[in-house]
């Protein structure tokens, strides 16, 4: 985090900023770094605020997240709110996951068909589009849709490297699904408190060393498993040296370097070059265009299943 702070030398092509220009950019990093740390200050301390998150989404989290939790319990909180029942209704029965063409009127059976992970992150979907239809957080409305289309397309290729690998392939979809909740965490918080998001240089770059590490605190006051956690808070560690089989951490770090790949214009090259990670995976160059196909076809269909 401490190079994040560190205010680097910004340029216009070949050109130096201007001064004025440069002097507006450091005071809205300043402002974006301090309040980047107040964020970071209380989370450490267990504080988690997510504004405009609907109650329900957090309990199912919490709910989900411990591994005693049955579904009876599950369909109980699912029901107190209708609308999120509506929705997991209407994914049970989509094309990605009602291959039998019988069609669910029923909430638990629903959740059974889509199993917690599934159901966590229809709940989580579900979140992220009553933010967007809040009047406070308008401002970030584009951006938050962004960060779920990158999600969508992170778990569903962690889902395939998964499937390849001992890791659990729901698991992986779910890791890839929540690697963004910190940068949630953020957004909202900047858009509810008047802080603001800024010109982009002065929050984009700062992003990448702090959203990871507030994620993994996010996680961890709503009770997620270690290995989840940890998978979040290391994403951005493509050094990471692992003498044994793959893990979590492993899946989602490899999954997050093909999805660049993919969002790339053809002809698409995923770049390996410092990062170990493809082989403690098990992946060569050659198996990534199977990967990202497949993952194509998959990303189809959850944003089918998750539609609003």
């Amino acid at each position: 985090m401490s190079e994040a702070g560190t205010p680097p030398t910004y340029r216009s092509g070949t050109q130096s900023v201007p001064a004025s220009g440069a002097a507006s950019t450091l005071e809205e990093r300043a402002a974006a770094l301090a309040f980047l740390q107040k964020l970071a200050a209380e989370v450490t301390e267990g504080t988690i605020d997510l504004p405009c998150f609907p109650d329900v989404v957090v309990r199912i989290s919490t709910a989900l997240a411990q591994p005693n939790t049955t579904a009876e319990q599950v369909v109980t909180i699912v029901g107190a709110e209708p609308r999120l029942a509506a929705r997991i209704l209407q994914t049970a029965n989509s094309a990605a996951f009602n291959t039998s063409g019988k069609p669910l009127t029923d909430l638990r059976s629903a959740i059974t068909r889509l199993g917690h992970e599934m159901v966590h992150g229809t709940a989580i979907s579900y979140a992220m589009q009553q933010m967007q239809n809040e009047a406070s957080p308008r401002s970030i409305a584009q951006p938050l849709t962004e960060l779920w289309n990158r999600s969508i397309t992170v778990a569903s290729i962690s889902r395939v490297v998964a499937a390849r690998t001992k890791v659990s392939a729901d698991e992986a979809f779910l890791a890839g699904l929540l690697h963004g909740i910190g940068n949630l965490y953020i957004m909202a918080r900047a858009a509810t408190q008047g802080a603001g998001l800024g010109a982009d240089h002065a929050w984009l770059d700062l992003l990448v060393g702090w959203q990871a590490s507030i994620g993994k605190a996010v996680l961890e006051s709503w009770g997620f498993a270690e290995e989840m956690c940890e998978a979040v808070g290391e994403q951005g560690d493509h050094e990471r040296r692992w003498k044994h089989a793959a893990g979590l951490a492993d899946v989602l770090i490899a999954s997050l370097i093909l999805a660049e790949a993919l969002n790339a214009p053809e002809p698409r090259a995923v770049v390996t070059e410092g990062t170990s990670v493809f082989l403690t995976v098990g992946l060569k160059p050659e198996d990534f265009g199977a990967i990202l196909a497949d993952a194509q076809q998959q990303i189809s269909l959850v944003h089918q299943a998750l539609a609003a």
